[in-house]
């Protein structure tokens, strides 16, 4: 064993300059956490708004976060047209649901908008009463207060493979409400379906959901990701049309 082998580990100046920040982030995230979860029992229309950048993504919980842009433009499509009776669900897409929270108080006509989420952190973000943890594999473990009771649904399955989006599917069946025929104050249609998933899924989506359509509106992601996504929707709106199917076109 040469005398090299004994020395102790010496960090660069770089190194050990990284390592200082990382830890100092890691104490303002979890000091942050502690004030949230302290905030997190206050009432839907009293919460501060919190950006899904307070959240690393765990990549091994298929964890990706929406633009902003992205985001708000799902969360305006749920919104839109909805009325004070409005109930609204969304499930594995936590990022939206920020999204939504940071909205102008006159564009949120609800307060009954709950998140479904497999990780336990996100009830800072959503609050006690508006969040519940779901795990896709048990799709029929659905919340009393939500099963056939949300009018309107994003559900965003977090992994791309066929059992996945069929158990996210009948979870979805558990949320939603059975009348799909419903107006709300305004005259808008109350039942409306978004699965924003992979466009490899597409089969299996219109086979698990056959009343949406693939959409012009593309999702995308803060930090990209090779696989393509795509916007299905029971609905057009203004920021979306239903997609022409290429062999109708003469």
């Amino acid at each position: 064993m040469s005398d090299s082998d004994d020395e102790p580990l010496v960090l660069s100046a770089h190194a050990l300059a990284a390592l200082t920040e990382f830890k100092r982030e890691e104490k303002d995230r979890l000091q942050q956490f502690e004030s949230l979860y302290k905030a997190s029992e206050d009432k839907f229309e009293e919460q501060k708004a919190v950006s899904i950048d307070a959240f690393k993504e765990d990549w091994q919980l298929s964890q990706f976060w929406y633009t902003d842009e992205t985001a708000k433009t799902l969360g305006r499509a749920l919104l839109e047209g909805a009325d004070e009776d409005t109930v609204i669900a969304i499930a594995s897409a936590p990022s939206v649901y920020a999204a939504i929270k940071q909205l102008p108080k006159e564009e949120i006509p609800t307060k009954h908008i709950y998140l479904l989420e497999y990780d336990r952190r996100f009830e800072v973000l959503a609050g006690i009463d508006h969040f519940s943890v779901y795990d896709y594999n048990s799709p029929d473990l659905i919340p009393s207060h939500l099963r056939n009771k949300c009018h309107r649904l994003l559900i965003d399955p977090p992994f791309l493979e066929p059992e996945c989006q069929t158990k996210s599917a009948q979870a979805a069946k558990n949320l939603l409400v059975t009348n799909k025929d419903d107006r709300t104050r305004s005259g808008d249609s109350k039942y409306k379906l978004i699965s924003s998933t992979g466009e490899r899924m597409q089969s299996i989506v219109k086979k698990n959901y056959p009343d949406t359509h693939m959409t012009t509106f593309l999702p995308e992601h803060k930090n990209g990701l090779s696989n393509e996504f795509r916007c299905y929707a029971s609905f057009e709106c203004k920021y979306w049309k239903f997609q022409k199917d290429p062999s109708t076109l003469g």
